[in-house]
């Protein structure tokens, strides 16, 4: 029997996505899918024809989806829901609508929007069950994301990629905080990493992230369930944390310890609005910035320790 869910489609902002995805990590739900305009830039057109028809039309903003199962608490949920979404500064400007879904639709039928894309000259991400002509150049990272933990399309994780790309340093040892799927991890193994490390709170991250490790070919890459830089030893050259602005200040003190000298330090999943607190915090820390990134409304950065 083909089960029914339930799928509630959030449209909102870049800025809200943050914010609604916090309340719906807090229910019991069962996939998350984002879908963000300022993820498709100039270059990536071909990506239009597998968006969302209602996203075009938006003059700016995201769609979220949210699936869950049927039950007495769901109300509950969306009522939360309601609530956050009211809340933002852009208030009256989102909407929230409730559907049913078929299990193999949501399964299954999302992955028609995410196709192969260069995040630069070198580097493509690919989704396992699509095929891509590599030329002998470029460096391929396959990846299965499961809905709720990253295809490399946000803004947030293709800086991150960037700055992997541009100062990763042969033999590097890395550790990659709240993994989600494990794509930066990934590619820094790709890129020439002697040992990766992934860590993420979330169990079902850290199972997305093994697959993910194992569809590249890699055994160099471990990935552990734990709690931000208290569940790994020794020390690295490089950490990436693209989590969000309050969580990169709470780490930043532990980071500056793991590293090794010379070390660097990515942190990202930080809106503009927050930059300049954690930049203040990261120099107040004991790290110097080299190099800021902006796409949208997100600002990505790397430190090294002065």
């Amino acid at each position: 029997m083909n089960k029914e869910w339930i799928e509630v489609k959030i449209t909102t902002t870049t800025e809200g996505v943050e914010l609604l995805c916090g309340t719906i990590y807090d229910t019991d739900v069962l996939g998350v899918y984002i879908e963000d305009k300022n993820d498709i830039g100039p270059n990536d057109k071909n990506s239009w024809d597998y968006m969302d028809e209602s996203l075009i039309s938006l003059k700016e903003g995201a769609i979220l989806r949210a699936y869950y199962e049927e039950s007495d608490k769901f109300h509950i949920y969306y009522n939360r829901l309601k609530d956050a979404l009211n809340s933002l500064e852009a208030k009256g400007e989102g909407t929230i609508t409730i559907s049913k879904v078929h299990e193999e639709d949501w399964e299954n039928n999302w992955k028609e929007y995410f196709k192969p894309f260069h995040v630069s000259d070198k580097l493509v991400i690919k989704p396992i069950w699509e095929d891509y002509p590599a030329s002998l150049d470029e460096i391929v990272l396959k990846i299965d994301p499961e809905m709720a933990f990253g295809t490399g399309t946000h803004e947030t994780t293709r800086m991150c990629l960037e700055l992997i790309e541009k100062y990763l340093i042969k033999d590097a040892i890395v550790f990659d905080i709240g993994t989600g799927s494990g794509i930066l991890a990934i590619a820094a193994s790709l890129y020439g990493a002697k040992e990766v490390v992934g860590i993420d709170l979330d169990d079902m991250a850290v199972n997305s992230a093994k697959k993910n490790v194992s569809y590249n070919d890699l055994n160099n890459v471990e990935i552990y369930q734990g709690n931000f830089l208290d569940d790994i030893e020794g020390k690295a050259d490089l950490v990436i944390a693209n989590i969000i602005a309050d969580a990169v200040i709470f780490i930043s003190s532990k980071v500056k310890e793991v590293l090794n000298e010379n070390g660097l330090f990515i942190s990202s999943g930080i809106l503009l609005e927050n930059a300049e607190r954690v930049k203040k915090e990261l120099i107040n820390t004991g790290f110097e910035l080299i190099e800021e990134k902006q796409k949208g409304e997100w600002v990505a950065l790397i430190c090294s320790v002065r």
